[in-house]
């Protein structure tokens, strides 16, 4: 059974209605029009109450003054009537078979949301959601996937903020140019110092050491006139002096004097310039502290943007009930809006859409008040419902070329201003007197009640 819908109606002394006869378009809108208080939502209210039974029941079904007790009766395409009678509004449910039947028959394919749709339509976005993914039997995944995100980006909050914080104050911290990239000793420098110091000792020896034996060669060479007899012992002995005097000659680099006033310097300064490393350190050490968070947040970041690619692919797989749907972070949207940014055309839609979707083997809606709609809305929300091959019967506070039939005074009238209901209609003489503005329904043409 799928698809159900309402071929025709009439009703009797319910509410406001005296007497409304209907045969609504079967894939479409039907629009029932009229003034107010004229009882079009009456006729809305009597079909809710003939199918969905007493959570439906109106607080005073029969109409005020009439002595006439309420008579519903409705056909459905399924060949199902629907009839509710008397002073009690008795149910009467049979089959095409003539079988009978009750309400447990009805509630296995009349929605509830169907015969209400404004619970659907003003319910709040969390419930909307939650009725979608009823539908789509995805609620339990895609609220994993929310409870994550939540977890991913308070975290991400976290680690931005402190990020943010750590990369401000290593960016306020001094930095100075032209010092070493490590703290330095001064025990280490004046040890420097003294390695050089003992080098050039060593080359003043050197240069004591090399005057000297100039002099001396100079002074061999003297007497070397006078001292002919020793000719062969001195010059001997010159050989030797001349080898040693080689061996001591140093060239002018090797003789030149280091420097120690760099060395100096730097140990007179040494405190100073180590507050300048400590100071670098210390700023190099926030600067990567403050990268690690800012790392740690670009992690985040495609954590989050990996999960909310996971999720719309869910819903991406999901069977919705119309294109454009989703949820976005436990609201219902329809082409990317909320529902308080949607058309009232879109609304409508996604309403339907949904209640058909909740239960597949309704195949109608009632909607009340549809006066605050223009007539292009109108036909796009027709145009739609005829596509999907739904069923929408409607009231509007409107006597235009739109409207199906209209309600003046509890009868439902055409175009011309006939009433659509009175012609089975004939008086009761014992009602005369009692009522005189009623005619009492005594049967339907074409074999109605």
């Amino acid at each position: 059974m799928a698809g159900v819908k309402i071929s025709s109606l009439e009703l009797e002394n319910v509410k406001r209605v005296k007497a409304v006869s209907l045969q609504p378009t079967a894939n479409g809108l039907t629009i029932i029009g009229g003034k107010n208080n004229q009882g079009k939502t009456s006729v809305l209210d009597s079909i809710a109450f003939t199918l969905g039974g007493a959570a439906y029941k109106p607080t005073n079904t029969k109409r005020e003054g009439s002595m006439v007790d309420p008579h519903m009766k409705i056909v459905l395409s399924n060949g199902i009537v629907v009839e509710r009678k008397g002073k009690n509004s008795a149910l009467t449910v049979t089959d095409p078979s003539g079988q009978k039947a009750g309400q447990a028959l009805l509630d296995s394919f009349i929605s509830t949301f169907a015969l209400d749709l404004p619970r659907f339509i003003n319910s709040n976005d969390k419930e909307k959601a939650k009725a979608l993914l009823q539908i789509i039997g995805i609620g339990d995944k895609l609220a994993e996937f929310d409870r994550e995100e939540d977890r991913l980006t308070s975290e991400r909050l976290a680690i931005g903020r402190i990020a943010k914080e750590k990369t401000g104050h290593a960016e306020q911290m001094v930095q100075w140019d032209g010092v070493p990239e490590e703290p330095i000793s001064a025990a280490d420098m004046i040890a420097q110092q003294q390695e050089i110091l003992a080098r050039n000792g060593q080359r003043v020896q050197w240069k004591r050491e090399y005057d000297r034996l100039l002099d001396e060669s100079d002074r061999l060479d003297k007497n070397i006139e006078d001292l002919k007899n020793r000719l062969q012992q001195l010059e001997e002995q010159k050989m030797d002096v001349l080898d040693k005097l080689q061996e001591a000659d140093k060239s002018p680099v090797e003789l030149e004097m280091e420097s120690t006033a760099e060395l100096e310097e730097s140990i007179a300064n040494v405190e100073k310039i180590n507050a300048k490393v400590r100071d670098n350190l210390e700023k190099e050490k926030a600067r990567m502290e403050a990268e690690s968070y800012n790392q740690k947040y670009r992690e985040l970041n495609v954590q989050i943007d990996n999960l909310r690619a996971d999720r719309m692919a869910l819903l991406d797989g999901a069977d919705m009930p119309l294109a454009g749907l989703g949820i976005d972070r436990g609201v219902l949207v329809y082409k990317g809006q909320p529902w308080d940014n949607m058309s009232s055309s879109d609304q409508l839609k996604v309403a339907t859409a949904v209640v058909r979707k909740l239960n597949p083997n309704c195949g109608f809606v009632l909607l009340d008040k549809l006066e605050q709609m223009d007539l292009d809305t109108l036909s796009d929300f027709g145009q739609w419902l005829e596509k999907e091959g739904l069923q929408a019967i409607a009231t509007r506070v409107s006597t235009g070329e739109e409207c199906t039939i209209y309600i003046e005074d509890g009868y439902s009238v055409d175009h011309d201003g006939k009433k659509t209901a009175d012609q089975g209609f004939k008086p009761a003489e014992k009602m005369q007197k009692a009522e005189p503005e009623i005619a009492k329904v005594t049967k339907w043409e074409a074999g109605k009640f």
